[in-house]
């Protein structure tokens, strides 16, 4: 499903200027049904109390979900933008880095739903999340 072509320098080049560059979220490695990042637990993604902010665990989510299912329908004349997002946070992190692994679970015509699995770097589980990309026709002018 998710097309080889694109290399994962071009995946983080796409990300300049983006949350997800401010985030320092990184792309590590993709897969025919799944992709994987990589984002830092420092004070760009720290809440008050010195650990990830949940928001941060989100948006890794999101960008690996709907990066994923742009990856799938960017040759069709059509974009993606993400639906909804659900997440449990089951583990507090405070320093490293966090490793997100979003799976496909339905790539349909007009739905995606991807599972998020963020894990540390001793692949204990911190964030669990599920995302719907609605995938939308491009605008011709």
């Amino acid at each position: 499903m998710i097309p080889n072509h694109i290399t994962l320098q071009q995946l983080n080049e796409q990300s300049r200027q983006t949350l997800a560059e401010h985030l320092g979220i990184v792309f590590t490695g993709t897969g025919p049904d799944w992709i994987e990042a990589e984002m830092p637990v420092d004070h760009r993604t720290h809440q008050p109390y010195g650990i990830l902010h949940g928001g941060a665990s989100v948006a890794l989510a999101e960008t690996l979900g709907s990066v994923g299912s742009h990856l799938i329908v960017s040759d069709s004349g059509h974009l993606v933008v993400g639906l909804e997002i659900n997440a449990n946070h089951i583990r507090r992190v405070s320093s490293g880095k966090v490793i997100g692994r979003a799976t496909i679970l339905h790539a349909g015509k007009s739905t995606h739903i991807w599972e998020i699995r963020i894990s540390d770097t001793d692949s204990k589980l911190v964030c669990i999340a599920r995302l719907t990309v609605v995938i939308l026709k491009t605008e011709q002018k």
